[in-house]
């Protein structure tokens, strides 16, 4: 028995233009009662058969999907920005600065607990790695930065790294005061500078810059104002 091809363009309109697979009772209930939806159903995963589109019956629902032959072909990869968190980038610096420091000794520095997903999105982005382990209780393991660091950040080597006063001048260098606890802190790119205690110190400076107002004549207030504006 044929069946009409307007019948079968109809169930075809329909499995096109749904967002969700049919069954057959839910074209059943679309369209004219005579119109044999079992039929129209079949010539047309014939006529799909072989092609780029295919018409799937998945566990009695119907639906038009590409040709599984074609899905490497149908897939696009692209490169997408992701941006570090600011653990990651203060993780990223003591890193890079103190290496080889530990996971504890990086925490100590931050003051805060260190996720693993902050090392493991900087190993992901090929940034650091595992270095050796210390020779101290417990052997812990110590991370140091790569070659594709300094490759992404045009460094020819760690010496490269801003100093201190290169920092100061970007107006990046964090004022609260480091936390000398790393063995051999003082072979660092840091070493012999002088750290700053300035949390306390500008706490009270503000604090009198507020009290005492920018138009103040009172000596005290604009000297602290003086001394604010240089740390």
């Amino acid at each position: 028995m044929s069946i009409d091809q307007n019948d079968i363009r109809l169930v075809e309109a329909l499995l096109f233009a749904s967002s969700e697979p049919l069954s057959a009772q839910d074209l059943h209930a679309r369209i004219d009662d005579d119109i044999d939806v079992g039929a129209a159903l079949m010539a047309l995963q014939k006529h799909y058969e072989g092609r780029g589109i295919n018409l799937l019956n998945i566990e009695g629902q119907w639906a038009f999907r590409t040709a599984v032959d074609l899905a490497d072909s149908l897939q696009i990869e692209k490169n997408v920005q992701k941006k570090l968190s600011r653990a990651a980038m203060e993780t990223l610096a003591i890193i890079s600065y103190h290496q080889p420091v530990t996971r504890a000794e990086i925490e100590n520095i931050r003051g805060v607990a260190t996720h693993k997903g902050t090392l493991d999105a900087l190993m992901e982005m090929g940034w650091v790695k595992p270095g050796r382990r210390r020779q101290s209780p417990g052997r812990p393991l110590t991370w140091v930065s790569t070659t594709t660091f300094l490759d992404h950040f045009s460094l020819e080597s760690l010496m490269d790294l801003p100093g201190m006063d290169d920092l100061k001048a970007a107006g990046l260098l964090d004022r609260r005061p480091a936390i000398d606890t790393i063995p051999g802190a003082e072979d660092d790119l840091f070493a012999g500078q002088e750290r700053e205690d300035g949390v306390e110190q500008a706490e009270e400076l503000a604090r009198l810059a507020e009290e005492y107002g920018p138009q103040s004549d009172d000596g005290e207030a604009d000297e602290a104002l003086e001394e604010l504006e240089e740390l």
